[in-house]
């Protein structure tokens, strides 16, 4: 599947994104990761920096959801997908390292990186633009602006 220019937008204006992951026994895993972005059209690069649980069920399932949203406009997407564990002994770890190392400009030392084969996409949209179709981003924005205290 192609990451579009929509998802790709949603990707860089997402400050978290939440990786699922289930072990062998169907034991559900989900976690903030911080330190993401787009490697090329398919493919979305995360660092591991303190995830071992995460880099465990990949290892034994490599099925993922992946979410990010941009919390005032409170539009997103969900991902699915399969990872795999790029450790500093692969070859590609050095290549892949790079636009993650702009990101966090080498102050975060990582462990291995997570790199995911988008499968499928669907948007995330807060349920106020469903009940009240006339909703603007803007008017989304004060409203969440609002509701953080910001």
């Amino acid at each position: 599947m192609t990451l579009t220019k929509n998802i790709k937008k949603y990707i860089d204006k997402s400050v978290l994104c939440w990786l699922a992951t289930s072990s062998s026994k169907n034991i559900p895993n989900v976690s903030p990761k911080e330190i993401f972005t787009c490697y090329d059209n398919e493919t979305i690069i995360i660092a591991n920096v303190a995830s071992p649980q995460t880099a465990k069920n990949i290892k034994e399932n490599p099925n993922i959801c992946l979410s990010f949203i941009d919390v005032l406009v409170q539009k997103g997407y969900q991902l699915k997908g399969k990872a795999e564990v790029i450790s500093k002994e692969s070859n590609e770890f050095e290549t892949l390292e790079l636009p993650l190392l702009k990101i966090t400009d080498g102050k975060f030392p990582f462990a291995s990186i997570f790199k995911i084969t988008v499968e499928s996409a669907k948007p995330i949209i807060a349920p106020r633009y469903i009940l009240y179709p006339e909703t603007t981003e803007d008017q989304q924005i004060e409203s969440a602006k609002k509701s953080y205290g910001l």
